[in-house]
């Protein structure tokens, strides 16, 4: 499992170039860019709303996907990638679809591409000296080429698994150019190769510097130096000594992407109208669909995840293995950060004695419910598992929790908080004078028994990723069927104070971030949401503070469960049997 939820703190990862395909992405219009586009065209697109520039913005998450233009290493871009943009179908099938050129601000330019850059291949790269832009070539991916190399008959080198197919199975060619930034400099105008760059394509391209010896870096044979020879002999006999014309085209419409120099990009459909410096390949659009081009292969956006989910599950997998370096951890016998200040500070002789163990959430519900209701009480650390004389007088099976009062003692969580609530002492757990909403709430405390916490261990235990998920799933359903039968408001289950469900589920809850999180990839609650107003407040408690310790703690004491080591504890034991808690 995998954590999809990003926070702007998380610094921006890049991927490895040598685990990419060539790629370069492209966008579409925004409503101001369709209006230039109408303009100076007199096309007509169909009727659409695009989503406001500030709703696009706060989509786009930090995270940033770096994706080879070409094979050389001095030829990239930094793409920023995003999940789930807003109207990501609409945007797809405009990209897939180049009936006409399409202009494209930098923001969508980064947002949309990587989700469509699966479709095309990438042939080519024009370079300009004197031009503030690059023009890159592609085909569709299903026109196929031959491999460049032969194969090897090293049997030391791996093998790739690749499955030949059919090829020239379409002819679609697109060009992509980027304009850089400061392209709108001093007011000038340029024409792109073979004339159907932004300045004779938008009609308004004021800032491209159209430079007498604005000599082609050409790649390889580019897809456009035909073309681009040609307007080069154009200019030189036009403009001697390289000197800069002023524009005699209006500038840039407003709203157009690069009205004020930013960087903005151009796309267009080049296969059969010569417009990429030859005259060969078959006009129209693609000779398949979009569903045929995702099948055969995953765009940037996918291949990114499912790298981070596999490094995601690496990472975890070595921090839950020992190994002879690092020796294995074990639970810890005195408490540590608050919880250690508490302990000491209840150390004290009383005749109401708790038995606990700092890293068990069976004890801290107790722990939080005592600390609550202000009850005087001797805290006694033990190690559950040498079973000391003084708790088997208290319970025979030498389980934690316990709670001796004078000369009564009894066990079980959930028992030990019905018997502090009859105490009638400090605030109530359980709402007073009505019946029906204690019934509530003792009908939750055993769905979380019942459902959140045998999970929680799946989770945990589990060795196998695939029932890992399905547990994880299981647990998570069973947090969103507690979170509706809470208060709407909350942040508690009953309101604005806690009861006797939030210490139920609390050291669960707590639980998620210090165990669950570094083991299994939980992940963070949506900020804003419900479930995140009641974890927020379940951590932010004094009484929850006071009974907690450091994450080192947790850490350490969970990791026999996570390597499920066996004989663990009778929980863990049970959970592994499938049977019932104990």
């Amino acid at each position: 499992m995998m954590d999809l939820h990003h926070d702007p703190d998380i610094p921006i990862h890049t991927t490895d170039p040598g685990l990419l395909h060539a790629s370069l992405t492209s966008v579409a219009e925004d409503a101001s860019t369709l209006t230039a586009h109408h303009h100076s065209h007199s096309h007509s697109h169909s009727p659409y709303t695009p989503t406001p520039p500030s709703t696009l913005s706060r989509a786009i998450r930090t995270r940033t996907l770096t994706m080879i233009l070409v094979k050389r290493p001095d030829q990239h871009i930094d793409i920023g990638s995003i999940v789930d943009p807003p109207d990501l179908d609409f945007w797809r099938d405009r990209l897939f679809n180049v009936d006409e050129m399409i202009v494209l601000s930098e923001e969508q330019f980064l947002t949309y591409f990587p989700h469509i850059d699966n479709v095309y291949s990438h042939r080519s790269t024009q370079h300009y000296k004197r031009k503030p832009l690059i023009s890159h070539y592609w085909d569709c991916r299903l026109k196929g080429r031959p491999p460049g190399t032969p194969k090897s008959n090293d049997p030391n080198k791996k093998k790739r698994k690749r499955t030949a197919r059919q090829r020239d199975l379409c002819d679609v060619k697109i060009k992509i150019t980027e304009y850089f930034p400061g392209h709108d400099m001093m007011g000038l105008v340029g024409v792109e190769a073979g004339g159907i760059g932004v300045g004779a394509g938008v009609g308004a391209a004021s800032g491209l510097l159209l430079g007498s010896g604005a000599g082609v870096d050409v790649d390889g044979a580019g897809e456009g130096s035909v073309a681009d020879a040609q307007q080069h002999q154009q200019e030189n006999q036009a403009q001697a000594f390289g000197l800069l014309t002023p524009s005699l085209n209006p500038p840039l419409p407003e709203g157009h992407p690069g009205v004020n120099g930013q960087r903005f990009f151009t796309i267009q459909r080049v296969n059969g109208n010569g417009a990429n410096g030859k005259n060969d390949g078959v006009s129209g659009g693609h000779r398949h669909t979009l569903e045929e081009s995702d099948r055969v292969k995953k765009n940037s956006v996918q291949r990114y995840m499912l790298k981070e989910a596999r490094e995601k599950k690496k990472s975890l997998s070595n921090r839950a293995m020992s190994t002879p370096s690092q020796p294995q951890k074990t639970y810890h016998t005195k408490a540590t950060g608050l919880a250690a200040q508490t302990v000491s500070f209840r150390a004290q002789e009383n005749e109401l004695k708790l038995y606990g163990s700092c890293f068990c959430p069976f004890v801290q519900r107790v722990w939080i419910a005592l600390e609550l209701k202000g009850i005087p009480y001797q805290y006694i650390e033990v190690d559950p598992y040498q079973k000391p004389q003084s708790l088997l007088e208290v319970n025979p099976r030498g389980l934690v929790p316990a709670l001796r009062h004078g000369d009564w003692g009894s066990y079980e969580s959930s028992v030990l908080l019905e018997y502090l609530e009859d105490l009638n002492v400090g605030p109530p757990l359980l709402p007073s004078g009505d019946p029906k909403l204690r019934a509530h709430c003792r009908l939750w405390t055993d769905f979380v028994n019942r459902h959140i916490v045998p999970n929680f261990y799946r989770v945990l235990q589990e060795q196998d990723t695939q029932k890992q998920i399905a547990h994880a799933q299981e647990l998570r359903d069973a947090f969103n069927t507690l979170v509706t039968a809470a208060h709407a408001q909350g942040p508690f289950f009953l309101g604005a104070s806690m009861s006797f469900v939030d210490i139920q589920v609390a050291p669960w809850i707590l639980r998620l971030r210090r165990v669950l999180s570094p083991y299994r990839g939980w992940p963070d609650p949506e900020p804003g949401s419900r479930w995140g107003a009641w974890v927020d407040a379940i951590e932010s408690d004094e009484h929850v503070q006071a009974t907690t310790s450091s994450d080192e703690l947790y850490l350490d004491s969970y990791e026999r469960y996570a390597e499920n080591r066996p004989n663990t504890s009778q929980l863990a034991n049970a959970i592994n049997a499938g049977r019932g808690l104990p």
